[in-house]
């Protein structure tokens, strides 16, 4: 095998061998790591980082960036507690409805009023962490027990859960439109180049249009989850999220310029980290070592540093092989 495929390779898969190996390691080392209910647990409590990342990876595949994700999906999750008492479906509609004119306010200012990505996300996160404060009063919001909207969160089809479930179908429709349509080839060939594409007759500032729209969609979706699986709206929720999805998508092998990456590995990178995360939960209940939660945003810094570092070796080393 020549360096230049083993570097491919390992720019491909090495988040998939890290996860399987951070899975053996914790099978043989925790008695109940990989029993039912833990299993299933990481599964419904990750499935909102799942959907941000999700949107995430697009946003980056296009060279640029969603800072606002972690406040729009609070915001997401103030609007769907109050819409609670009215059912699921206004539930529903209320935290998407945020998600997707929050996202309506990051395309407009990226692809019509021409602002870089960063400064444009950065005004919305501020926006929606203040509108989210305002509806809620300054408070958590109860949602409504008696609606049934709680199943969205907490419920299961049969034995698996509903949250999960619904970060599945949203995989298998982003998977679908990056590999088998011409807005997801548009989306890498944006990355990749975006003067070149428009050169070419690709309608760019209409694909980043819609890929900023869907990443406030799926911040708004993952805002219903948080809302309906802890019983609260909970308007300063979401600090650091923006964080921890940019660390998946890099991790699954995205590159931070645009123009490669995928789906699959960005799940991947999204339960490499909850995964990480549990590991170090079952440490802390073995006794050997003693971490707070707020060391969480510290090794997230860390980890993501790394990966950085590692992605920017890589592509160095897989550009003096060709």
């Amino acid at each position: 095998m020549n360096r230049a495929r083993l570097v491919r390779i390992i720019g491909t898969y090495g988040v998939l061998i890290a996860l399987a190996a951070l899975i053996l390691f914790g099978f043989l080392r925790y008695d109940r790591f990989l029993s039912f209910y833990n299993v299933m647990t990481l599964l419904r409590y990750n499935s909102m980082f799942a959907l941000v990342a999700l949107g995430m990876c697009f946003v980056i595949m296009t060279g640029g960036i969603d800072l606002s994700v972690g406040s729009v999906a609070a915001l997401g999750s103030v609007a769907s507690a109050l819409a609670s008492p009215y059912g699921i479906v206004p539930g529903l509609a209320a935290g998407i409805g945020a998600g997707l004119a929050a996202g309506l306010i990051n395309a407009t200012l990226v692809t019509r009023a021409n602002l870089m990505p960063f400064i444009a996300t950065l005004a919305t996160m501020q926006a929606a962490s203040g509108s989210a404060l305002l509806l809620a009063g300054n408070q958590t919001v109860s949602v409504s027990y008696e609606s049934g909207f709680t199943a969205i969160g907490q419920g299961n089809f049969w034995t698996f859960p509903i949250p999960a479930a619904i970060a599945v179908v949203a995989y298998l429709i982003g998977s679908l439109v990056l590999n088998y349509t011409g807005t997801g080839r548009a989306v890498l060939a944006i990355g990749g180049g975006e003067d070149a594409s428009r050169l070419m007759g690709l309608r760019t500032d209409r694909v980043k249009f819609l890929v900023y729209v869907a990443s406030g969609g799926l911040a708004g979706l993952a805002g219903v989850i948080l809302a309906s699986q802890f019983g609260a709206g909970q308007p300063i929720e979401g600090v650091g999220w923006e964080l921890f999805s940019i660390a998946a998508v890099v991790v699954g092998g995205t590159l931070l310029t645009g123009g490669s990456g995928s789906v699959v590995t960005t799940l991947a990178g999204v339960l490499l980290l909850g995964i990480l995360f549990n590991v170090l939960n079952f440490e802390n209940g073995m006794g050997w070592i003693s971490l707070s939660a707020y060391w969480q945003s510290v090794i997230r810094g860390l980890f993501l540093l790394v990966v950085v570092l590692l992605q920017a070796r890589l592509t160095r080393r897989r550009l003096d092989a060709l």
